[in-house]
């Protein structure tokens, strides 16, 4: 057995160091991954920085891992050395739990997170077999791991409320879910609309997939806009005046978050009843739920914009996702 060799914070709000650990014998459910790429998600910045209260350290960040199946354990039938995977927010679920057996494992009552598993800015990585997911023939592996946080987190919504490629969607935030966000609702056939408060990014983002670009600084767009949306899905991990997007929803309409925002989102009651509108929120996905968000990649030719890093300049690429210049995920390479 020879040591994993990975970037770690000490502790709360530190820079990451080199750092090696031995991780054990395998684990007859797991397998052994030789990371070739991981993306950096602003989730790395906020469980390094203890954000959300449950870090633990020396923490090895990162849930976007693509690489090799280097080995596996006894009672692994589904996969093999040699072949090509991803891993996301997941490393471990008991598979007993409520959740578990209703086919939605990311929420397992007793889940381990990657990043407290220990995560993807290493040069390996071991999680449970069914959080590897198979990277599908045709896609980019290098560029893909954005897809298994970024991208789960945007589609599941879509199917978990029935998107219908009728609807008129909205995407609040075009950054790293966002521009993902849009390609998937122009390829489920939805009328996209994309709210920004950057107008010079309007030709890039109807390249990305919006029909139409909304400044939603300016009340008078955004009072031309009501009733408008079936659907509108916030990538934000701010407060926003919510009554304001709640006004452009349709009756019936939903208004989603995915970001995790920090205070009280202060909706009135009543921007609810009138028009029998819903707020919700949405994690990120099973593991076959990200398959299938792998095949709709494929098929509709959606990948994530991407800057790449080299692994030891870590530092470097989580103060460049920190400044808010990247466009629009991070890949370290090993």
């Amino acid at each position: 057995m020879t040591d994993f060799h990975a970037y770690a914070a000490k502790e709360a709000g530190a820079k990451l160091e080199p750092y090696s650990y031995d991780p054990g014998a395998l684990g007859e459910h797991e397998v052994e991954v030789k990371i070739s790429a991981c993306g950096v998600c602003h989730s790395d910045l906020s469980m390094i920085n203890n954000d959300w209260g449950f870090g633990q350290y020396p923490m090895v960040p990162g849930h976007e891992a693509i690489g090799e199946i280097s080995e596996v354990g006894s009672a692994v039938k589904n996969l093999k050395v040699g072949q090509t995977v991803g891993v996301g927010w997941n490393a471990e679920s008991c598979m007993h739990c409520s959740p578990c057996l209703a086919g939605t494992q990311q929420r397992c009552e007793t889940g381990v997170p990657t990043i407290i598993s220990k995560g993807g800015f290493a040069d390996r990585i071991r999680v449970q077999d069914i959080w590897a997911v198979p990277i599908p023939d045709g896609m980019d592996a290098k560029s893909a791991g954005p897809l298994f946080c970024g991208g789960i987190t945007v589609f599941a919504p879509f199917v978990d409320y029935d998107l219908k490629p009728t609807d008129r969607v909205a995407v609040i935030g075009i950054g790293g879910l966002g521009h993902l966000a849009l390609q998937f609702a122009r390829a489920w056939g939805c009328e996209v609309t994309a709210f920004t408060t950057s107008m010079d990014k309007e030709d890039e983002l109807k390249e990305l997939g919006a029909h139409h670009v909304a400044n939603s600084k300016d009340s008078d767009a955004m009072e031309k806009l009501k009733g408008k949306f079936d659907f509108i899905l916030s990538t934000v991990n701010v407060s926003l005046d919510w009554p304001s997007y709640l006004a452009t929803l349709r009756s019936n309409g939903r208004l989603i978050t995915v970001g995790a925002v920090d205070k009280p989102m202060g909706i009135p009651a009543f921007s609810l009843i009138a028009g029998g509108k819903s707020v919700g929120g949405s994690d990120t996905g099973s593991p076959d739920r990200v398959a299938r968000m792998l095949e709709f990649c494929t098929r509709h030719d959606i990948k994530p914009m991407v800057e790449y890093f080299p692994m030891e300049k870590v530092n470097e690429a989580l103060e460049h996702l920190e400044s808010g210049k990247a466009r629009y995920r991070i890949v370290l390479t090993n």
